[in-house]
């Protein structure tokens, strides 16, 4: 047999590359479906731990905003980068956002798309979903105050929701270790300090880990009107419904070593369809009471002109536009590098070995803040409910890298409220 005939034969033997890429992705699939042996029951100390440790984050977070409030009054700073008077420290914690929440608790949305004399839609509230205003409204009239009061007692409220369920959903996942530094590093992280102002993320921050939860749990009925609510508090209704998507091919592939009884098979159906259907009803329903087309996209796209003009908006290119405006090629350049990086992290084995759950909102979600938001400084914050992934196994892997990483994000926090609230776009 001549040489270029071996060369030929062990050509015809070797696995073809999708093959391989099916087999890498069935192990992927396998590994994130085992169940974690570290998972231990959670006992009520525990519990009162992590609200402890809540309750200590939530004072630092009001120690920094009143220590930046104090130095803006004595400096004679306005609010934010538009330089907005403010006279109170109430009012100081209800700025943007909150501020649109509660104009919208007292008199709705405006009946009619605000248009600019170019003829291009101006900001508006409609960019604003409805529960968190409802809700100040609410509230206020049951106890008496005003929004601002309600929104950010809401906020702080929910804060500790949201907290005891992520330790719940990271304890049904992998080690009592992991998931209480999890816990720890969202409740210190640079943009904790939003859940002391009345903004909505700490409502959707509960709801969505109550969702994932139930995933783990395999009560995928109940998502239902968790994710209904959820849809109507903040964007990301449609990042659920691709994760359970994921789930529902995950759990259908294993049939056969992992049952998938047909009642699961028909909430997990229920729940991801009724969920994508919520996350864009909003835009039907602005659609149906300004009688302007389009008019939720408009309005979203709007606050990108001063960043990158006008133009058609379209799936998966916000990045590219953006990162193309100021750094031409090599913009486009660290969007790919980005996107292999973030692949990369949820291959690694730490993500994987959070479940399937977990790791298949990961990914949804990564690709849903990809695919339509503009990265801006609100970006920091619109990455809090991918939080379940602070459960990596490194960076909790030792006591110097828990302690590095705590001080770190502490005084990431001290810089985030001047840069990213006192004295710029939040």
């Amino acid at each position: 047999m001549t040489g270029s005939q071996l060369h030929a034969d062990s050509g015809n033997t070797r696995t073809p590359r999708w093959r391989r890429a099916v087999t890498a992705i069935h192990g992927w699939v396998d590994d994130a479906s085992r169940p974690d042996p570290r998972v231990r029951a959670v006992r009520r100390v525990e519990l009162a731990q992590v609200l402890g440790y809540w309750a200590i984050a939530r004072c630092v977070n009001l120690a920094f905003l009143l220590f930046w409030y104090l130095v803006s009054t004595a400096a004679g700073w306005g609010f934010g980068a538009q330089d907005r008077p403010v006279v109170t420290f109430a009012a100081f914690l209800t700025g943007w956002d909150a501020d649109r929440y509660g104009r919208i608790s007292l008199i709705g949305y405006p009946p009619v798309i605000p248009i600019g004399p170019n003829g291009n839609v101006l900001e508006n509230d409609w960019a604003f979903l409805p529960i968190y205003p409802w809700l100040e409204r609410l509230v206020g009239d049951l106890v008496g105050s005003d929004w601002r009061a309600a929104g950010i007692g809401l906020s702080i409220f929910f804060s500790a929701t949201a907290t005891v369920l992520l330790f719940l959903l990271l304890r049904a996942v992998t080690s009592p270790r992991q998931a209480k530094w999890a816990v720890i590093f969202f409740s210190f992280a640079p943009l904790s300090f939003v859940f002391v102002i009345a903004y909505a993320e700490s409502l959707v921050l509960t709801l969505t880990f109550a969702a994932l939860l139930l995933a783990v749990k395999r009560k995928y009925a109940w998502i239902t009107p968790i994710a209904l609510v959820a849809a109507f508090t903040r964007p990301g209704a449609l990042a659920l419904a691709l994760a359970l998507g994921i789930v529902f091919l995950v759990r259908w592939w294993r049939r056969r070593v992992d049952p998938f009884p047909r009642r699961e098979v028909v909430g997990l159906l229920v729940a991801g369809g009724v969920t994508a259907l919520a996350g864009l009803a909003w835009s039907w329903i602005a659609d149906a009471w300004t009688g302007t087309p389009h008019a939720y996209l408009l309005t979203e796209t709007a606050w990108w002109r001063p960043f990158v003009g006008n133009g058609e908006f379209m799936p998966l290119t916000p990045w590219f536009r953006f990162m193309g405006e100021y750094l031409s090629v090599f913009g486009w350049l660290l969007v790919v590098a980005l996107m292999v990086g973030f692949a990369m992290l949820i291959w690694s084995r730490p993500v994987r070995t959070l479940g399937i759950v977990v790791a298949a909102y990961g990914l949804s979600y990564g690709l849903y803040i990809f695919g339509v938001f503009l990265p801006q400084a609100s970006t920091f914050r619109l990455l809090m409910p991918m939080s379940p992934l602070l459960a990596h196994e490194r960076l909790s892997a030792s006591t110097r890298a828990r302690n590095g990483i705590l001080i770190v994000l502490v005084v990431l926090q001290f810089f985030a409220v001047y840069g990213l609230w006192t004295r710029g776009y939040p």
